[in-house]
């Protein structure tokens, strides 16, 4: 997956240090609940971001809900790396409380011609016999929807001038 911004390296990386920032991209994310549960502001400019999203059982798909009961809690975490020779790497996981579910990935923050280009290669494990497919590409289709929203609101968030 990958997405552009129409700004450098360092102006995407910079907000990803911001606690606002991330405050409000949770706010805007649509999840029925968010929660930052901590911002690490590394010395050397790296950055390490731990969050929450709850989806409400009601609001989950058929396809979700006929796996996992309950509300669905997301816990991600984005360790991103200082922008080194115009370039920062992530390293980002995720994993759902109470279900077979882990997504792994790494991302290339980039110069490109437009500003930057964010490259995520992500590997999502479901461990639900016959049906974990299916989940797998249901969940990294939505993971594309994620990319994209959130290149939208962090290109909002820095045209905005915060």
């Amino acid at each position: 997956m990958a997405t552009d911004y129409d700004c450098s390296v360092e102006q995407v990386h910079r907000v990803l240090r911001d606690k606002n920032y991330w405050l409000a991209r949770l706010a805007d994310s649509g999840a029925d609940e968010a929660r930052l549960d901590s911002i690490d502001l590394r010395a050397d400019g790296g950055v390490t971001v731990v969050t929450t999203q709850v989806l409400r059982a009601g609001q989950l798909p058929a396809l979700v809900s006929q796996f996992h009961r309950g509300d669905l809690a997301i816990q991600r975490e984005e360790r991103w790396t200082p922008v080194i020779d115009g370039t920062a790497n992530a390293v980002i996981t995720g994993s759902i409380a109470g279900a077979p579910v882990s997504v792994t990935g790494c991302g290339e923050l980039t110069p490109s011609k437009s500003g930057a280009r964010l490259a995520f290669d992500a590997d999502v494990v479901v461990r639900v016999p016959l049906v974990g497919g299916k989940l797998e590409n249901f969940i990294g289709n939505q993971l594309i929807e994620l990319l994209k929203a959130e290149q939208r609101f962090t290109t909002g968030w820095i045209d905005g001038g915060r």
